[in-house]
Order: structure tokens, then sequence, then C-alpha cells
């Protein structure tokens, strides 16, 4: 999922860990690694829910330091570590070393104990300031709200269980069910979380989204060079004033904000609020076969999953990837190459119709991503759509 900056979120849940006997720790390694190699390139949010460990399944010592030591000697830094089993090889990984702690701008602790609270305590003046800062902890699940996108988390049972004891515990009972008001209707000038066919609809029937168009073409004049652009967030206060004021219909201009990622992350909000993904849930699965396609045949590929679009769709999406086939023509001043574009832009273009891509969804979703702003001109040459 995402949180409200529109970051990347990563979760680990200990009540997922097997006992020790029974777990490869060597493969946990590598897969916390491969996990955050996903996202270390960008601003990512790390949420780490400690309810479920136990003696029974904490790693040893022995494979902390194994880990302290396989990150040390890949990425040099001499940051201090807390001493706290699992919470310690999360910090570890996610802080501690020069890659992955440049973009992690959030470690999230659900259900923290004391000893984990005393422990930071402990050693909090050994650390610095801004390293601090980063880490929240949350006692209850409904404060992650304020966070981040709470539906879109995958959730374990036990730790649902867990949370509802804890607040049982609190006032002696549940909690009562709260009624949710119905959501108001959209505005007629609305553009975040509307469909497309909204947005046309109130715009005299322009196929590009007001938004899109704006933003797209802000970021053509001034920012096709800059380093970094669509990696870096945005204060999320300021992205959600400009928010309110597109969907009141009011002009936005983005030189008064003086930030070039400001633009770069309402675009990404844009597509990630859509109702419906721009390659729609129906192209889902398409797409995640794309791996199996032999090598030579997939860019073939990509344009026969790209035909079955509905024509506003196609629109958009060949209006988007033009755009970003030219940031990529620039990567040798803005170091965006269509690869690192697509690990940006794969999870806002398409998800499923049901909680969030799975890991293993990550590979043909960006690959896609990447072969359809790679090769631009070729999947998109052949289909002509009336009023383009």
């Amino acid at each position: 999922g995402d949180d409200n900056s529109g970051r990347k979120v990563i979760t680990f849940s200990c009540c997922r860990m097997p006992p020790s006997h029974q777990l490869n720790h060597t493969r946990l390694l590598e897969y916390l690694k491969y996990t955050l190699d996903q996202y270390v390139e960008n601003d990512y949010t790390v949420v780490y829910f400690h309810y479920g460990l136990k003696s029974l399944n904490k790693p040893s010592l022995k494979w902390l330091q194994t880990a302290y030591k396989e990150f040390d000697r890949k990425y040099v830094s001499k940051i201090f570590v807390l001493p706290s089993m699992i919470f310690k090889s999360l910090l570890t990984i996610s802080f501690s070393f020069p890659r992955y702690k440049k973009n992690l701008k959030a470690l999230y602790v659900v259900h923290p104990t004391n000893f984990i609270k005393i422990l930071w305590n402990i050693f909090k003046p050994l650390i610095s300031h801004k390293f601090g800062k980063k880490i929240t902890y949350l006692n209850y699940l409904s404060d992650l709200r304020e966070h981040l996108k709470y539906d879109q988390l995958n959730i374990p049972q036990e730790v649902i269980r867990h949370d509802e004891n804890l607040r049982g515990k609190q006032k002696g009972k549940l909690p009562p069910v709260v009624k949710v008001p119905p959501p108001r209707p959209p505005l007629p000038t609305q553009q975040f979380g509307v469909s497309l066919q909204y947005i046309k609809d109130k715009n005299k029937g322009e196929l590009i989204p007001p938004v899109m168009k704006e933003t797209v073409s802000y970021l053509k004049r001034k920012g096709l060079q800059v380093e970094g652009l669509f990696r870096r967030s945005a204060s999320i206060q300021t992205i959600k004033d400009v928010q309110k004021l597109y969907n009141q219909g009011k002009s936005v201009n983005f030189d008064d904000y003086h930030d070039i990622h400001i633009p770069a992350v309402v675009l990404k909000t844009f597509l990630r609020e859509l109702p419906q993904p721009l390659l729609t849930f129906e192209s889902y699965d398409h797409i995640l076969g794309i791996t199996s396609v032999e090598s030579s045949l997939r860019v073939t590929r990509c344009k026969q999953i790209i035909q079955g679009l509905p024509e506003h769709n196609y629109v958009v999406l060949k209006y988007l990837i033009c755009f970003l086939h030219m940031v990529s023509q620039e990567s040798i001043y803005n170091r965006m190459t269509a690869s690192s574009l697509a690990c940006v832009f794969g999870l806002n273009l398409i998800w499923p119709s049901k909680g969030a891509a799975s890991l293993s969804a990550l590979v043909p979703l960006n690959l896609f991503t990447e072969l359809l702003i790679d090769f631009y001109t070729n999947i998109f040459n052949s289909r002509t759509v009336p009023g383009e």
C-alpha cells in the first residue's frame, strides 16, 4: 500500500514468524534484503507489527550478528544499532546502512512492548536526532489511519484480535461500533478520487484530466533534467492543499510552491486515487503473465494488452507514457531510467481489485511498465482514438 505522502509501505508481522528451529534464517535475511531492494531507490515507509514475537520464534543473537556483518560489508556505516531482536534487525537493515536509510522516511512500531520503549530511551542519546524522528510508536491499529491507507494493509487476524483485546482491557469492554457517515457526493469540479469518465463529463468532453495536463506540462518545461524526479516526496499538507484547489476548480500555479517535486507527487497521487487503475482491473492478470512470455515477444504482448483497454484509458495512458518516455530520455541528468520510473509508477498504474499487490507481483508489474516506457513508439503507434 501507500502512506499519506504516496510512499510505498513495507510491513513486517512478527506473528508470522515460525519457530526458530523451523526457519532458514539465511533465506530470511535474503528476503528482507530483496524486499527492501524493491523500494530503497525511492522514499518508503516500514510498518512493524511487534505482536507475536516470542522466545520461540526470536532469531538468535548469532543470526543478528551475521545480519549486521552482511550489511556492514556492503554498506559501511558506524551508526549505533538498537540491540533488540527482530526490531534490531529491521533497524539495522533499514537505518544503519546508507543505501537503505537514505529514503526510509518513517518506521511505525505497532503494539510496542515496554521493553522496546525502555531500550529506545536508553540508547536514544547515542542516535542522531534525525534518526530518532523517523520512529513512531502506535498503541492501536486505528492510529495507523492518520499516517497511511489502512485498508490497503494486509494485517494478520492475530494482530487484529490482539488489538481488540487491548482496547477491551482499556475500557473494560470492546469499543462500540462507530457509524460511518455516507460519503459526500463529489463536487462538479472534483478531480481526485473520481473516475476518468466523471472528469471528462464535467470538463466539456476533454479526454486528458486537467490536473494531469497541468502537472505534465509544468514538468516538461521545468523538471525533465531534475535529478530524482518522481523519487522524492513532498509536504503532505501542501499536497492536500493543491488537491483541494483542484477539486474546487481553482487555478494552481506551481511556481508559487518553489518545489518541482510537488507537481510530480500530485500526478502520482491523482493516478493512485482513481477508483479503478488506469490499466484497469481486467488487465491485471494479463499483465502478471508478462514474465512467462518469451523475451523477444514481450513488446508484442504489451501492445496486445494495451490495445484491449477502453478508449479513454488508452488515450490517458498514451499521454502519460509519452511524457515518461521523455523523462527517461533525460536520464543522464535526472537519473530516472525507464526501469527507475517503472518502480515508481508500476503500482500507480495497476493494482488488484482486492487487497494490495503481492511481493511476487512487483516484478511483472514493473517489467510491464518499463516496457511501455522503453518501447513507447512501438507499442502506441497503431491505434488512433477520435478526439485524441
